[in-house]
């Protein structure tokens, strides 16, 4: 696969942190990039596993770096586990660490807010994580409530280095109740599915472009969708090699597609 092959593609999903910005710097290349998806008229979903923005903060976040990109185009792990959560536990209740975009997804797909014995105990990323928060989700999956994690991720890029992720703050409740989280984000097929949905694409002629083997690039290659890798964000060249699998094509900005 070349930049052309790329270029030829009707349908992109884009991962945003490490790709697009880094924290409040946008990414060399990405002005150009966007202008051109716009102007070949491509099917676009900018799609990230952080949970912390509903899709109207990250077009007004993306319009304050100087980009126009509507609310349609944006899909979050924070929405992807509402429709979850809709589908499995219509009318429930959970106990939510997270931040607005998490916390409106959820009341968005009808469940209620219980901090004495939700039917879920939620974990996105959070800016507010406390030793208290930390015991009073023990405890309440300790008493049957079910642990789900926006998604994996360990880490997350920004401008001064990496912040810890959801993988990171769910991995203490994991271990204190000997319980395994059920992580709806990247790299899990579920959230493929609904945005290939949202794009009106196949996957044939439809690209993942991200900066993560992990959740990005296996994610693709589970679903069947080309992979580009670019090395804007956490992985390095070298760091591919750790991988039982490759992308598509590794670039080391969005702005080389062009």
């Amino acid at each position: 696969m070349n930049s052309e092959d790329v270029r030829s593609r009707k349908a992109f999903i884009c991962d945003m942190d490490g790709v697009i910005y880094h924290g409040n710097r946008l990414l060399p290349g990405v002005t150009e990039f966007v202008a051109w998806l716009k102007r070949d008229g491509k099917k676009f979903l900018f799609l990230t596993n952080s949970s912390e923005r509903s899709p109207r903060e990250l077009h007004q976040k993306l319009a304050r770096l100087g980009l126009d990109v509507q609310e349609s185009h944006f899909y979050t792990s924070a929405l992807a586990t509402g429709i979850f959560l809709k589908t499995q536990c219509p009318g429930g209740s959970a106990f939510v660490i997270g931040e607005a975009g998490l916390i409106n997804a959820v009341y968005d797909a009808g469940l209620t807010m219980n901090n004495v014995n939700p039917d879920y105990v939620i974990v996105g990323e959070s800016r507010s994580y406390t030793y208290e928060t930390l015991v009073s989700a023990v405890n309440m999956v300790k008493r049957g409530a079910r642990l789900i994690g926006t998604n994996p991720d360990l880490t997350g890029p920004v401008e001064g280095g990496i912040v810890p992720a959801t993988g990171a703050l769910i991995a203490p409740i994991e271990l204190a109740t000997e319980s395994k989280a059920y992580f709806v984000g990247k790299p899990n097929p579920l959230m493929m599915r609904h945005a290939l949905k949202l794009l009106g694409c196949p996957r044939e002629e439809t690209v993942i472009i991200g900066d993560r083997m992990d959740t990005d690039i296996i994610a693709g290659i589970e679903a069947e969708i080309e992979t580009v890798l670019v090395l804007s964000g956490v992985t390095t060249r070298e760091g591919i090699q750790r991988y039982a699998y490759r992308p598509g094509l590794v670039l080391n900005g969005v702005g080389e597609i062009l």
